[in-house]
């Protein structure tokens, strides 16, 4: 996200992820695929996954062969076998699909849908990765109807490329 709280600009752009600044304190980028790896299943709201959808066309599907589980309340139509569609209820999505399946379950957006999984106590960490630049406006990280939080910090690290990776604890649910 952005510095001031945002993941992309009010045009749904991301052009800016890419960060030019250099901070020679910083350590390396660890490798995305072991990263990647340890994802167990993506989860996303239906706006986030036609984004996707957009994205992919010129740079694949970001989420390779893993579990992907949209909510939506509109019909969608699935353009790969490992996404599938849900409109129940996060609790229930939670305890009878998630949580007896996949361990690393991340949540890719957008701000409602993370919102409403810290809300309904279902998220045990937060990993936010700060780039260096303030975009003014654009869409939150989280919505308005996100409640108070206390968070733990467990660990920040700051890269080369001046991102800044912070990981929260939420407790356990």
């Amino acid at each position: 996200m952005s510095l001031d709280g945002f993941v992309a600009k009010k045009d749904k752009s991301i052009d800016w992820f890419e960060s030019s600044c250099d901070f020679e304190n910083g350590v390396d980028f660890p490798n995305t695929e072991t990263f990647l790896n340890s994802i167990d299943c993506y989860v996303m709201g239906s706006s986030t996954y036609e984004f996707a959808l957009q994205l992919a066309e010129e740079h694949g599907w970001p989420y390779g062969n893993k579990p992907t589980f949209v909510l939506s309340t509109r019909e969608l139509k699935s353009e790969r076998e490992s996404v599938e569609f849900f409109s129940v209820h996060l609790e229930k999505l939670v305890d009878e699909k998630l949580r007896p399946r996949f361990k690393n379950i991340w949540i890719v957006g957008g701000s409602k849908l993370a919102s409403d999984f810290l809300n309904a106590g279902l998220v045990n960490e937060i990993n936010l990765g700060i780039l260096p630049i303030l975009l003014g406006e654009g869409i939150p990280v989280f919505n308005s109807h996100l409640q108070e939080h206390k968070l733990q910090l467990k660990s920040s690290t700051a890269y080369k490329n001046g991102l800044v990776e912070m990981v929260y604890s939420m407790g356990q649910f």
